[in-house]
């Protein structure tokens, strides 16, 4: 099996609802996120590629044009904004346009990540 990643960053804030009034993530807060699209695939293309970085991109100005300096509570549309929650969201903007999307991996901070794959 085939596998390449490629990373990409943006700004937002949001505010992660049901969590009580103390805890520092119910209250209004932004990250500088780093998010990793992971594609895999048993065979490659005629020039040798699960799929050309090139085209990964697209994902570039997905995050450009919708989560970069954007409040990702009004982007998504719920309160519920944890990282692996992100990682969900953009696996399925990923995979709805690539097939070979394995996972999609969230960073908040140099320490965390949250991954989704099904």
């Amino acid at each position: 099996m085939y596998q390449i990643s490629k990373r990409f960053e943006f700004s937002a804030s949001h505010v992660i609802g049901g969590l009580p009034d103390d805890h520092p993530c119910s209250r209004l807060h932004g990250h500088n996120y780093v998010v990793e699209v992971v594609l895999e695939g048993a065979d490659l293309d005629s020039v040798g590629f699960i799929r050309d970085y090139r085209e990964l991109s697209a994902l570039k100005g997905f995050i450009d044009e919708t989560v970069d300096h954007r409040h990702l509570n009004d982007v998504m549309g719920h309160d519920r904004t944890t990282a692996e929650a992100l990682a969900k969201w953009l696996y399925d903007w990923c995979a709805a346009k690539w097939p070979e999307t394995a996972a999609v991996r969230v960073s908040e901070t140099p320490r965390t990540w949250a991954e989704y794959r099904p």
